[in-house]
């Protein structure tokens, strides 16, 4: 079973967040379970980390194996836009205003949805909504 992880994720174990040690062992049980993969947008995200540089990161990702998938191919970018688009819609006719959420998390959805098996997130309400069809872990 191969599982996405969303930066919140990191960036919460990183971060030595309350609950940290609870996400690092679910990374562990889906990395022995399958795979761990970041799609390059959450690979990028992770350079805006304080103090953190190309070489922290990539020595994070190989001792976690967590492989980044460079692949954000066609079908990923439209299914991204599809449900960045329904969002979008959503809001202006519910009167709240104009969209909110960063397009990143919906190629993010977009990727672990084509693929991967779930996501890794702190952010499951977010990603339900635009993303029924995904495992949320």
């Amino acid at each position: 079973m191969r599982t996405a992880i969303d930066t919140n994720v990191i960036s919460a174990i990183w971060s030595g967040e309350r609950e940290g040690p609870q996400l690092l062992e679910e990374l562990n049980k889906a990395r022995l379970s399958g795979g761990l993969v970041v799609c390059p947008i959450v690979f990028a995200e992770l350079h805006g980390y304080p103090h953190m540089t190309r070489f922290r990161i990539e020595n994070f990702l190989s001792i976690t194996g967590i492989v980044v998938d460079w692949n954000l191919d066609r079908d990923v970018w439209s299914l991204a836009s599809s449900r960045y688009q329904d969002y979008a819609n959503r809001r202006r006719k519910n009167r709240h205003g104009e969209p909110k959420r960063f397009l990143a998390d919906f190629l993010v959805g977009a990727h672990a949805t084509l693929n991967a098996d779930q996501l890794i997130t702190r952010d499951k309400r977010r990603y339900s909504m635009d993303f029924s069809d995904l495992n949320l872990v």
